[in-house]
């Protein structure tokens, strides 16, 4: 309320100062006017200031006091013209705005004339498109998470009550209570990613840095993620550079598993993945490369976000909080990710530390 009240005064003043500007202009514009007719001779003041005039010198005083009273009325009728002409695209934008904060972020604002006003529009209008995508992911967000969360809570209550049946086999039990287990892991699983993330959101700095080998790291990585690459048969190409790296290990080590989780998953039965580290002056560069599906142009713009699955039937196995937190993980190390990606023909993610 305070900072609303500040903002109010900030424009108050403002108006105040183009008020008065308006009016100093009037002056100065009539107050010439009459100083060059005085000149041309089509009036004459002098009588009025002629010592024999002296003695009455009220009398004398009264066209000048007319005088100012036609500049004020003239000015103000003109401060009142221009100020509603200024203030036009305000009320428009103003409008919009009280719009936006109702929920409405279709509204649009079209200023033309002069190059500030239309830089307004055009950012207002963009800050509504922001908002409004920032909606539908805030909607997305709350549909996946319910998803996600509770489709294993349904299949475990489901499988539990088949359970309590007594004309079940053997094969059958162990059947339901081996989907039971792999629900539940899945739970975990997705559980502990939303901690995890949680706290890395909330962490400021990064502590307990040790000096180690980056491209040692990596190749643990492969090797951890070997089952899931080979079972598709990938050919995962591999040139690293030999890099020290001083942070926090287990930190890092979440980065590549990650993207190559993310990797394998889109990457077609029988393709590759090209993965390089290269030490580049002051910076250290790792890319990983693969030839799956790719993504088109909205994906790409959200594929950080919490619980944003390009792939919305899920039928790749995931909960959209693996690249978010590789994104987290690298800002907090000071580095920064960015991806490539076309439809159809694989994406490039590429990470970069400073030295």
């Amino acid at each position: 309320m305070k900072e609303f009240f500040k903002k109010r005064l900030s424009l108050a003043i403002t108006l105040v100062m183009f008020v008065f500007g308006v009016m100093v202009s009037t002056f100065l514009l009539i107050g010439g006017s009459v100083v060059l007719l005085q000149h041309i001779g089509v009036i004459s003041l002098s009588d009025h200031f002629a010592p024999e005039s002296r003695g009455s010198t009220g009398n004398h005083i009264i066209p000048l006091f007319i005088l100012f009273g036609l500049c004020i009325l003239l000015g103000t009728a003109l401060t009142a013209f221009l100020s509603k002409k200024a203030l036009n695209p305000i009320r428009k934008v103003i409008d919009a705005t009280h719009k936006v904060a109702g929920g409405d972020f279709s509204v649009k604002v079209d200023l033309k004339g002069i190059g500030e006003l239309e830089e307004l529009s055009q950012s207002f209008n963009k800050m509504t498109q922001e908002l409004s995508s920032i909606e539908t992911l805030r909607s997305d967000f709350v549909n996946n998470f319910s998803h996600e969360f509770k489709t294993p809570i349904v299949s475990l209550r489901g499988f539990a009550k088949l359970l309590k049946e007594n004309n079940l086999s053997d094969e059958e039990r162990r059947e339901y209570l081996d989907i039971i287990i792999t629900e539940s892991e899945r739970l975990a699983a997705l559980s502990t990613n939303v901690l995890t993330l949680s706290k890395y959101e909330n962490l400021g700095i990064v502590v307990d840095k040790t000096p180690f080998r980056l491209d040692e790291q990596i190749r643990k990585s492969i090797v951890l993620m070997e089952p899931k690459w080979s079972s598709k048969e990938i050919t995962v190409n591999v040139d690293l550079d030999k890099v020290i790296y001083s942070g926090n290990e287990d930190l890092t080590q979440q980065i590549w598993l990650n993207l190559l989780d993310n990797a394998i998953k889109f990457t077609n039965q029988g393709g590759y993945i090209d993965i390089t580290l290269a030490n580049e002056n002051d910076k250290i560069r790792f890319v990983i490369r693969d030839d799956g599906s790719g993504m088109d142009d909205q994906t790409k713009a959200h594929i950080f976000d919490k619980f944003y699955q390009g792939d919305t039937s899920h039928s790749k196995i995931g909960y959209g909080l693996g690249l978010p937190l590789v994104k987290r993980i690298v800002e907090l190390c000071g580095g920064g990710v960015s991806v490539q990606s076309e439809s159809g023909k694989g994406s490039i993610f590429t990470v970069v530390f400073p030295l």
